[in-house]
């Protein structure tokens, strides 16, 4: 069998890596220490990271967003309308800053940024369940019942490395599906917080500094002498990292960048702009955690899932994003994160042309809308539309679709511009080899 180059080891990554949130009480570090753990720092990682501050650390570290519009944005009444057709619905179209491109009505600040935007209408999924969708849409593969394949996140947080003390990958507003780091293990877990609003829970102790740092390690001393007992030290520590894991759990708690996820620092004029929801005080969260070397932050929307009331639930859920996806953008801009941030705004599949009895949309894979900006990637350009009068033959779902494009190109269209071989295999922790992406990148989106 002809394989590609292979990782024959997970790298160790710690809390300040990527991981899940959790409460670092005695309770806590006592689990910690107990079950697999991290290396908050490998040495490849220092080799890197030296070489950035030798070189002045004028390269910025490359990331993602990833506006997650959970439940099924309809393509119809946002980046794909089709006013006036048999199944257009209420939803009216105008124009944007892309010459010949029009968008729905209902994202007006959005269209004043298309110039900006990568945009493929022509999206296709093979799984019409949400669940099974949000898997195939967040890890570039359909659900396997042998293997559980890390998300986008997991993976950038994997390829890239460097030095943060604050976790790598984020997940704000989260859903059950919310960054996993599947095979490549639990330390690539996305962070997991709520509306940004509010204090960060756990990271600061109850009890004086002094006092936090005898119990530290006093448990610590308690946790290797049990931990030792009938094993060999050297060889089992190496498997479970237990110390690094809390070490880095510790360094967390400490540090400076945690000032990041507390948007409450940004002027108001900034905060207005992104609108007052989560969502949008997400996407501003997401912004300054790029801006300290955060590699992946996943912002959820939900409120997409219109079997009733299609244009009332989606009219809605768009007035909550299109302020804040065009704020994101500007913001990366002016804050000169545009050009090593890719943003991908999209949902698990789209919604079908027709309308149902109860005035909505159904489940709809077979063509629609991913919205892509900034990073490595081409800007002003479409590919592919959908019909307006598509013909609902499920047999042949695509005839209508111009130039589809199935998630998996998506995924590897994304890594390949962050400058990461999608075809290189990883090897699972049972030895099976297993490509990074089996998609193909989408050549009229690389710049």
């Amino acid at each position: 069998m002809n394989r590609k180059s292979h990782d024959h080891d997970v790298i160790a990554h710690g809390f300040a890596g990527c991981g899940t949130a959790d409460h670092w009480n005695r309770r806590t570090l006592l689990k910690a220490a107990g079950v697999a753990g991290a290396a908050w720092l490998t040495p490849l990682a220092e080799r890197l990271t030296l070489a950035d501050e030798q070189a002045g650390g004028k390269t910025r570290p490359r990331s993602v967003i990833m506006l997650w519009l959970q439940g099924g944005p309809s393509q119809l009444e946002s980046f794909d309308p089709h006013p006036g057709s048999k199944y257009g619905g209420e939803t009216q179209a105008i124009q944007t800053s892309l010459p010949g491109l029009q968008i729905g009505s209902t994202l007006a600040q959005t269209a004043e940024l298309m110039h900006e935007v990568a945009l493929v209408r022509s999206v296709t999924s093979k799984e019409g369940d949400h669940e099974r969708a949000t898997y195939n849409a967040k890890t570039g593969f359909r659900p396997d019942p042998t293997l559980i394949h890390p998300s986008i996140g997991a993976v950038l947080c994997h390829q890239l490395q460097d030095r943060v003390e604050i976790p790598r990958h984020v997940s704000i507003l989260p859903n059950e599906w919310s960054g996993r780091g599947g095979y490549l293990g639990d330390q690539f877990d996305a962070f997991r917080i709520g509306d940004p609003v509010g204090n960060i829970p756990d990271v600061k102790p109850f009890v004086a500094q002094d006092r936090f740092d005898r119990r530290v390690n006093s448990l610590m001393n308690v946790v290797e002498s049990e931990f030792a007992r009938g094993r060999l030290k050297k060889i089992d520590e190496g498997k479970t990292l237990h110390r690094t894991s809390i070490q880095s759990a510790i360094r967390m708690m400490s540090s400076e960048q945690l000032k990041a996820f507390d948007v409450t620092n940004e002027a108001k004029d900034v905060r207005d702009q992104f609108g007052d929801t989560a969502f949008g005080r997400g996407c501003l969260a997401a912004i300054r955690l790029v801006e300290v070397g955060v590699r992946c932050v996943e912002v959820t929307l939900s409120g997409w899932d219109s079997h009733i009331n299609n244009h009332e639930l989606q009219t809605g859920a768009l007035a909550t994003l299109d302020p804040a996806f065009a704020a994101l953008i500007r913001e990366l801009k002016r804050r000169d994160l545009f050009d090593q941030t890719i943003v991908i705004c999209g949902g698990e599949f789209g919604r079908t042309p027709t309308i149902n009895p109860a005035g909505g949309r159904d489940h709809w894979p077979h063509g629609f809308s991913v919205a892509l900006a900034g990073g490595n990637l081409r800007r002003g350009v479409v590919v592919g539309e959908t019909s307006p009068d598509p013909k609902l033959d499920k047999e042949n779902p695509l005839q209508d679709v111009a130039e589809p494009h199935n998630i998996e190109d998506i995924h590897a269209t994304v890594l390949h511009a962050l400058g990461i071989d999608f075809e290189r295999e990883l090897e699972t922790p049972i030895g099976r080899p297993m490509a990074i992406s089996k998609g193909k990148a989408i050549p009229h989106l690389l710049a």
